[in-house]
This record gives structure tokens, sequence and C-alpha cells, in this order.
């Protein structure tokens, strides 16, 4: 399987999880604040320190995002694009945001795939520097006595997402992520095994170090820009065995989508996951 070679240490945990209650959410974001700033304020609203959020629909304007990058500074693996800001209002076909906290504050890291005046774009959305320009519903699982918390990371160089406890215990879900060179299909089995849940829907963002999908499909780009779709686990033979259906774009802006190949599917920076238990 492909390896990227980071600049630090490599980190001996290669996942981590921890469990949480969820919580179902909707709520509506106003127009006029920025996406962090709604988001922000509907997990607040309901108690919730983190979680996932999804987005479909809606119109955003101004509209800024990134695309995966070559890095030019040794420090870094991969980095991101030069920031676009496409003219006119943006409307959102699907994306999800996991949500935490970073320096204090809430924080948000959303991939996903939108609609402008040139076309369908894809990539990360910088959620500080997008505002709301029509009111839009929104859902979401949020945790109350669980979030991801920013930390650094020695291995990557990068500030990343991690899952922490906060207070109290809960159950029912997980929130986890899953660092580099680690097939992440596998490591959601896993992470699932691990924490004796046999049948789970699975939601998350990430990046990838080239794509395979089942119908043979290849993305040779090694640093992508990933969001899972619809993502499962069921039990096959005793054993979790998870099914991650994705859109991913490349360094050049191409967008695909599909089916991952079980066991060949690499993380490349990071991989953060909400993973929700569901009866067999």
């Amino acid at each position: 399987m492909r390896q990227i070679q980071h600049p630090g240490p490599v980190a001996l945990q290669r996942s981590a999880a921890v469990a949480g209650s969820p919580v179902p959410l909707r709520f509506r974001m106003d127009p006029g604040l920025s996406v962090d700033a709604a988001v922000a304020k509907g997990f607040a609203d309901a108690g919730c320190a983190g979680g996932i959020v999804f987005f479909q629909g809606g119109r955003f304007e101004p509209f800024r995002y990134v695309m995966p990058a070559a890095s030019a500074d040794p420090r870094y693996a991969a980095w991101y694009s030069e920031t676009y800001e496409p003219e006119g209002p943006v409307t959102i076909v699907r994306a999800a945001a996991i949500v935490g906290v970073r320096d204090g504050g809430p924080f948000l890291h959303c991939h996903g795939i939108w609609d402008t005046a040139e076309g369908h774009r894809a990539g990360h959305m910088l959620a500080p520097m997008t505002s709301v320009a029509q009111a839009a519903e929104v859902s979401g699982i949020g945790f109350r006595s669980a979030t991801f918390q920013a930390m650094p990371d020695s291995e990557t160089n990068f500030t990343l997402f991690e899952p922490v406890q906060k207070a109290g215990v809960g159950d029912g879900a997980l929130l986890a992520k899953v660092r580099p060179n680690e097939d992440i299909t596998l490591a959601v089995e896993e992470i699932c095994s691990r924490h004796g849940i046999t049948s789970a829907r699975v939601h998350g963002i990430g990046s990838l170090n080239g794509v395979r999908f089942v119908d043979g499909t290849e993305v040779p780009s090694y640093a992508t820009e990933v969001l899972i779709r619809q993502g499962s686990v069921r039990t096959v033979d005793g054993r979790p065995q998870a099914r991650l259906d994705i859109d991913v774009v490349d360094m050049d802006g191409g967008i695909f989508s599909g089916e991952l190949v079980r066991g060949d599917n690499p993380v490349c920076v990071t991989f953060e996951l909400v993973i929700e238990a569901v009866a067999d």
C-alpha cells in the first residue's frame, strides 16, 4: 500500500476514539453570519460541544475554499492551494464539517462539493470566511460529553483534531480519528471491533494518499480532500466490515465519487469520523 513520509516521529497509536451519546441536530443558519458562527450557535443552543454537521443546498456569498496541493515547505508533506472565491452566490451540493474546539473557541473542518457559476467545484471550505446569504437548514450529530480538540501533531506538523472526552460518559456513538498510512476502511473496522460495534453508520472527512475505487477508477494524487457521502458497518463472518462511498477532489481540482477498495486507501494527513452504532 502507498506510504507518505511525514517529517515527524511516527506515533505508535494509529487511531483514537472516544464514546459519546449522540444528539440529533437540526437548526437554521441565519443570513449575515459566517458559516462557523452559524454552526457554533446551533451547537451551543443544543448544549453540544462537538460533532458533525451536514450541508445540502443553501446560498453562500462570499464563499471561500482551498484544494489540496503540494507543499513548498519541507516541514509538511502536503499543503493547500491558493484561496478560491467564486463570483456570485454558491450553493452547496453536499458537504460535512467536523465541529470542535481550537484556541478555546468553536472551529469547523469542512469538505464538500459546491455549485458555482463556473460549475461544480470541491475542496476544503474556509468557514470563517464564508457567509450565509440565505437562511438554510442543516442537520447534524452533536455530543455534550465529548468533542474534537485541535492539537499540535508532531508526526505531520499540522494542528489536527483529536477526539477528547469532556465530562461524564456516553454511549451509542464514537468520535474518532485515523493517522497517516492506515487504510481508512480497515481502520474503521478495527475501531468498531475495539469498541464492540457490530453495525453502524459512518460519517466523516479527511485526506487519502491516492484513491482506488471498486469500479477500477484510480486517483493518483497523493494529497486529496475526502467526504464520506455514505458509510456503513455490518457484521460479516462474525467481524465488522465497512463500506465507504466517498467524494474526493485531487490536486488538479478533479472530482471523483465511488466506493473505496477495502485495504488500498491509506490516509494522507488525517481522517476524522463520527461512527453511530445502529441495531443489527
